[in-house]
């Protein structure tokens, strides 16, 4: 594929996630491809995902855990089999009903017409701090020793 067909089919994949289809999605990736996304014990979507089932769960959980108010594609790069793309998201977590904003790079690796790895880049400390349950015991003891 040409840089440029690459870069098509990436904004294509995320016209497909904007409108719900993750089926469609996945069919732009092999089926050994690679989700790579930052660790973390807070984030229940967090780390690695090998082959479209795994990719698949990826997205269970997201749409489990937290609701795109806004996901924003802004700028794409693409040079030979590499597209990157930066964008915007604010986010809101289901589970602490919390919202945080987020600035995203993605690097995605084509190979053979679909894409084989997705590095994913994004501000875990917001999302952490949006999914962290509050931690109210030690604030409910320092307002106790001063009253």
């Amino acid at each position: 594929m040409s840089t440029q067909e690459n870069k098509q089919l990436v904004i294509e994949g995320y016209r497909l996630f904007q409108r719900g289809e993750i089926g469609k999605l996945l069919e732009l990736y092999h089926d050994d491809a690679e989700w790579i996304g930052p660790e973390s014990e807070f984030l229940p979507f967090a780390g690695a995902y090998h082959g479209k089932a795994e990719i698949a769960r990826f997205f269970t959980k997201l749409d489990a855990a937290a609701h795109a108010n806004r996901f924003e594609p802004a700028e794409f790069l693409a040079v030979d089999d590499k597209v990157v793309v930066t964008g915007q998201a604010s986010w809101l977590a289901k589970p602490t009903g919390r919202s945080y904003d987020s600035a995203w790079v993605h690097v995605f690796t084509l190979r053979d017409n679909k894409v084989a790895r997705l590095d994913i880049h994004y501000d875990t400390a917001a999302a952490e701090k949006a999914f962290r349950p509050e931690q109210t015991g030690q604030a409910s003891v320092a307002a106790q020793l001063h009253h």
